[in-house]
């Protein structure tokens, strides 16, 4: 071999081996897109700053777990009723057994329903926190998500604590059927006898917040919170257009169009809920009983 043959041997077996290495992959979910902003994130800056986009401020979807570690003082958390779990008492079945298709979210999520319900401390003032997660099929309110925050609410009641309830879901779990419409009824019970000891409680809207949990709990705040930008309605959009046969605005069914028409008190973003919540705890909290 000729050492003008040897030389370009070399050189492309040097070349497929730059090749080989280059082909190595990247793992899924390092970078993420806003999808409002298109700016490319590590997802680690993304959720240091709370899932919120640095640059235009969207609020990427979250889990309740997280949702925890954003509101609450650090390892305060103290989970109750975390074993609760729905059973399938209509026999429902759609394009899957809903007995399976609890299975699947339980192993996919980690969680037994679309709640979780606990006491912890913001700002050092105790407060009886429920997280709702969208994750476990749409956060849909069935018969356990009822029975989780009527007891979350009822303890709080005993201990005079605050409630705070974070609200994603679409409503009512169809799987259920009437009895996953009950639990408006038994939860709005709660609420108003935590009310009437004089003891204050804050709904936290965020998208989605719709169907019956908007009907109920949602919207019987002493103080009504929302993210930005976050989807709050009823009835769907095209549904009501075709009842009213109207267009309805872009804005119809976001935080800021439901506050400037008064149905929802104060917009916060995620990135700021937890000093906001503080303060405003601050004024309801009295460390001292009167005689």
């Amino acid at each position: 071999m000729s050492l003008s043959n040897w030389l370009v041997a070399k050189r492309n077996s040097v070349s497929k081996k730059n090749i080989q290495e280059s082909n190595l992959q990247v793992p899924e979910g390092l970078w993420i897109k806003c999808e409002k902003c298109g700016l490319l994130m590590y997802y680690k800056a993304l959720n240091k700053n709370s899932k919120v986009c640095p640059q235009c401020s969207h609020h990427f979807p979250t889990s309740s777990q997280d949702r925890i570690k954003q509101i609450l003082d650090k390892n305060t958390w103290v989970p109750i009723n975390n074993e609760l779990a729905s059973t399938d008492p209509l026999g429902f079945a759609d394009q899957k057994l809903y007995g399976k298709r609890l299975q699947d979210m339980k192993l996919k999520t980690g969680l037994h329903d679309a709640v979780q319900t606990g006491v912890g401390l913001i700002g050092n003032i105790p407060i009886a926190l429920g997280i709702m997660d969208f994750r476990f099929m749409g956060g849909s309110m069935g018969s356990v998500v009822g029975e989780k925050l009527t007891r979350l609410i009822e303890k709080a009641t005993i201990e005079r604590r605050p409630v705070l309830i974070v609200c994603a879901s679409g409503g009512a779990r169809m799987q259920e059927g009437m009895l996953s419409l009950m639990q408006m009824a038994k939860i709005s019970s709660a609420l108003y006898k935590h009310q009437k000891e004089s003891l204050i409680y804050i709904p936290i809207l965020t998208s989605p917040t719709t169907g019956g949990v908007t009907a109920s709990f949602a919207m019987l705040g002493d103080l009504i919170i929302a993210e930005p930008n976050a989807l709050i309605a009823f009835a769907g959009r095209r549904v009501i257009e075709q009842t009213i046969r109207e267009d309805l605005p872009d804005n119809f069914q976001t935080s800021e169009y439901l506050f400037e028409h008064g149905f929802i008190d104060l917009i916060i973003p995620r990135t700021h809920l937890k000093s906001k919540l503080t303060q405003i705890l601050s004024f309801y909290h009295n460390p001292y009983k009167l005689d």
